[in-house]
């Protein structure tokens, strides 16, 4: 693919647009940047690219398409903006970073993740795989590292392990990695994709194009994947927590074992995985089965299932105070995530949620306290709808706050010794801060001053 003297519009600034900025001055592409924040709230982005002959319209949506040969449209940037409609009617091709990546080296080794849930850490612990195998791997996409400078810059054996969100992964036309993942799939994002059947639509993207030289992992436990079987057109492997498959990745005795159909091969008891709960499981099982399928060696996959400890944000241990543990789940962006979370911690809890309201329900986090939860403290655009929900369903032990200072000082007032204080919010956190990542330094910050104290 030719991109040199092509002109290029490149929506949305974020860590995706700087990596896509990067790659298209090397491939002699003229660049045209967008974005509706201003030149002062992009300053830390565009000071990684001020080397660059780059033509700015900024703090504005609107943007001439006089000449645009492409559209690089970064995830986060909504498809109903007018200037995508105009690129539509123009015949002006609209892609995410995750496609021109594809396009540019599509006999690139590419391992793609995606899910409602468990993607950051499945992503990571695949790429532990491979870094102790001895490859050269780049663990990139929605897990916040850019795609394409690292595709440019690349060599032929190098393995790329992507975690692709549905915002990535509804602008692919082409894309066909070597072996996808879905994990599972509960509604999320509803007030992007407007409807559950958007959303899972966007997520199918992600084996569409493969074929019989290609491999998809699904999760048999979750029934809309087993449902999608047929849609499948490459080589299927399935895994399972609560199932024996007659193929697949599953747990018998015990132990994770791989079933490749004539021999069964135990890779080590469950209980010897370092990352604590049944979602993480789940997480690991779908990690062995890309591992098995890439032929790593069953020594690699056990030493690291031994040793990894998870990732920052997704049920983070953070300190104990007076017998009071504290857990960081930022990463707990929607109520499936949550409630995983509260299924693997010990209880008694007393949750911090709250957030930005992304037009999902909250009566399956409530019911899912089952005696665990003693105490819910809200804080955010979602603490009232949080709140409401609660008390519908008889649960009245809530408290509302501000901000998280004020949420993390009431949940150490509330706990005893013994109680563990989990910040798993079960919402985004665009509404107070510019990141789960942000928000959830921001609590450690926190309680690490009230150790202090």
């Amino acid at each position: 693919m030719d991109l040199n003297d092509k002109n290029i519009l490149i929506l949305g600034l974020g860590i995706s647009g700087v990596s896509t900025v990067k790659a298209l001055d090397k491939l002699g592409a003229n660049i045209i940047v967008s974005d509706i924040k201003t030149q002062y709230e992009l300053k830390n982005y565009i000071d990684k690219i001020k080397d660059i002959d780059i033509v700015y319209r900024l703090g504005t949506n609107e943007v001439s398409l006089e000449n645009i040969d492409l559209i690089v449209k970064s995830p986060g940037v909504p498809l109903d903006l007018q200037v995508l409609k105009d690129a539509k009617s123009k015949g002006i091709e609209v892609i995410t970073d995750l496609e021109l990546a594809y396009r540019l080296n599509p006999n690139k080794n590419i391992i793609a993740i995606t899910g409602t849930n468990g993607k950051t850490t499945t992503t990571t612990l695949t790429g532990e795989y491979f870094k102790k195998a001895g490859y050269n791997v780049f663990v990139v996409g929605n897990i916040g590292v850019g795609i394409l400078w690292n595709m440019i810059n690349s060599k032929d054996d190098d393995i790329f392990v992507i975690e692709a969100s549905s915002f990535q992964l509804e602008n692919t036309i082409e894309f066909k990695p070597k072996v996808s993942l879905i994990l599972n799939l509960t509604p999320d994002h509803l007030n992007w994709h407007k409807t559950f059947e958007n959303y899972i639509e966007a997520k199918k993207k992600i084996f569409k194009n493969q074929g019989k030289d290609e491999y998809t992992v699904l999760n048999y436990d979750d029934p809309l994947l087993r449902n999608m079987k047929d849609e499948v057109k490459s080589n299927l492997i399935w895994f399972s927590v609560k199932n024996k498959l007659s193929k697949g990745i599953y747990i018998e005795d015990g132990y994770i074992v791989i079933d490749d159909g004539i021999k069964v091969e135990k890779v080590l008891k469950t209980e010897d995985v370092k990352i604590i709960g049944e979602h993480n499981l789940e997480n690991a099982l779908a990690s062995v089965a890309i591992a098995w399928i890439m032929g790593l060696d069953i020594d690699i996959i056990r030493d690291v299932l031994r040793t990894f400890p998870g990732v920052e944000h997704r049920i983070e241990y953070v300190t104990t105070i007076d017998e009071v543990k504290f857990y960081n789940d930022s990463k707990g962006t929607n109520s499936d995530a949550s409630i995983k979370a509260i299924e693997a911690v010990d209880s008694p809890i007393i949750l911090i949620a709250g957030g930005m309201d992304k037009g999902t329900e909250f009566d399956d986090l409530i019911l899912s306290f089952k005696g665990k939860v003693k105490a819910l403290v809200l804080l955010g655009e979602t603490k009232y709808k949080l709140k409401e929900t609660a008390i519908k369903h008889g649960f009245d032990k809530v408290y509302l706050v501000e901000n998280m200072e004020e949420a993390v000082k009431k949940s150490f007032e509330l706990a005893e010794q013994g109680d563990n204080v989990l910040l798993s919010p079960a919402c985004a956190s665009w509404d107070m801060y510019d990141s789960f990542e942000t928000r959830g330094e921001h609590f450690k910050q926190i309680v690490y001053g009230l150790k202090e104290e």
